[in-house]
């Protein structure tokens, strides 16, 4: 998303980023990404659980991002070892989501053009 913001904000739109993180925790995440759109936080992935896109990082995974040195609880300031489907959406001005892409593995993600066409075609 980063390297489309400065297009989405010349055509009006306003970008944000849901993150199961503590406010404090996605400082570094902000920094070292040079992220120049609003962050938000989502406590114990509440708004994600509503969207149907909380999952709980359980067994073998869970061993990886230990090893990884990742710690969900730390980060997210709660024990529930859950985070969020990665997912885009496009929501028009009337509330209504106009296009979204999820999916439960987090290395397809869409191509920044498709956002742009997806905003395009509003």
């Amino acid at each position: 998303m980063q390297e489309i913001a400065t297009e989405l904000k010349d055509k009006n739109v306003t970008v944000v980023a849901l993150t199961p993180q503590l406010p404090e925790n996605s400082v570094t995440m902000r920094e070292k990404n040079n992220i120049n759109f609003d962050l938000l936080s989502d406590p114990g992935n509440a708004y994600a659980a509503k969207l149907g896109i909380k999952f709980t990082v359980e067994g073998e995974l869970r061993e990886i991002y230990d090893g990884f040195g990742i710690n969900l609880p730390k980060h997210n300031g709660e024990d529930s070892w859950t985070l969020p489907m990665p997912a885009r959406y496009v929501v028009s001005q009337d509330g209504i989501i106009r296009a979204a892409d999820v999916d439960p593995d987090y290395t397809n993600r869409p191509e920044p053009q498709k956002t742009l066409d997806d905003v395009s075609n509003l």
